[in-house]
């Protein structure tokens, strides 16, 4: 059974940010993840992490002004300076909060600037944080986010992906895939995720369409549970969806594959 995380930006949000992660190991998660950390005190979140006995999996780098839509920065030159702050602010809350990668957003295409031009800032700002996350043992993660829910945004396809880590050279530099992202983009999950489980270490589910739990959509997530045990991925799986429901009454589908994994013989989370 593949090792889940809570995602706790989208799950247990009836209730404040720090409550959260008791109700993560209360359901049975021994991992969480979220958007970003900025808010809080470095100490507020280790804290809840050591009393719950949680591993934190991944958080994302500065993105912009969330709440005014922007999504991420990196592939705006008018903007480098900033990103490369927003680096040292993500690699300084990852020391302290013992997170082994970090996730960088690349944003959307800015108006006026080619894709040419945007490509190159990509390339450059992505070696820029992984060098820097380097040199501190972690691990830079990149993640095709499909268009229609993002429009504009600059990287909408693993190969894509693929090619830009290539380009970029960096030996700590990896993908993120996110399940119900590149359903919406691409289809083929089992075929992709085959080709491309050399470069991934992080993956993200919700079900298509309304970005449900598992179960609520067209996704055969047991089929795609089994494969990545048959293909010994070792890495965490995000659950960042939005529970149709209370959070707890979306688990279901955790059980179900528990139960599954048991007949089987898998050690489940």
């Amino acid at each position: 059974m593949p090792n889940f995380a809570a995602n706790l930006s989208l799950l247990f949000t009836e209730l404040d940010f720090l409550d959260r992660f008791a109700c993560a190991r209360k359901a049975g998660f021994d991992a969480v993840e979220f958007l970003f950390p900025y808010a809080f005190e470095p100490r507020q979140i280790a804290a809840r992490l050591q009393r719950y006995d949680l591993e934190l999996a991944l958080f994302n780098l500065p993105a912009g002004d969330w709440a005014a839509g922007e999504r991420g920065i990196a592939c705006d030159p008018r903007r480098t300076g900033e990103f490369r702050e927003g680096v040292q602010l993500a690699i300084d809350y990852a020391l302290e909060l013992g997170v082994p990668r970090l996730h960088c957003l690349a944003g959307r295409r800015p108006p006026r600037v080619g894709v040419e031009r945007a490509h190159a800032t990509y390339v450059e700002n992505l070696r820029h944080a992984a060098a820097e996350c380097r040199a501190h043992g972690l691990e830079l993660l990149i993640e095709p986010i499909n268009d229609r829910d993002i429009p504009g945004y600059f990287l909408t396809g693993t190969g894509q992906a693929a090619a830009v880590i290539a380009e970029c050279g960096a030996d700590n530099l990896f993908l993120q895939y996110d399940i119900y992202h590149m359903q919406r983009m691409e289809g083929e999950l089992a075929g992709t995720i085959r080709q491309y489980l050399p470069l991934i270490r992080h993956i993200q589910l919700a079900d298509v369409p309304g970005r449900h739990q598992p179960g609520t959509g067209e996704i055969n997530f047991p089929y795609l549970f089994r494969l990545l045990d048959e293909l010994g991925y070792q890495g965490r799986v995000g659950c960042e969806y939005v529970p149709e429901g209370a959070t707890v009454e979306s688990f279901a589908w955790l059980e179900e594959e528990r139960a599954r994994s048991h007949a089987r013989g898998i050690d489940s989370n």
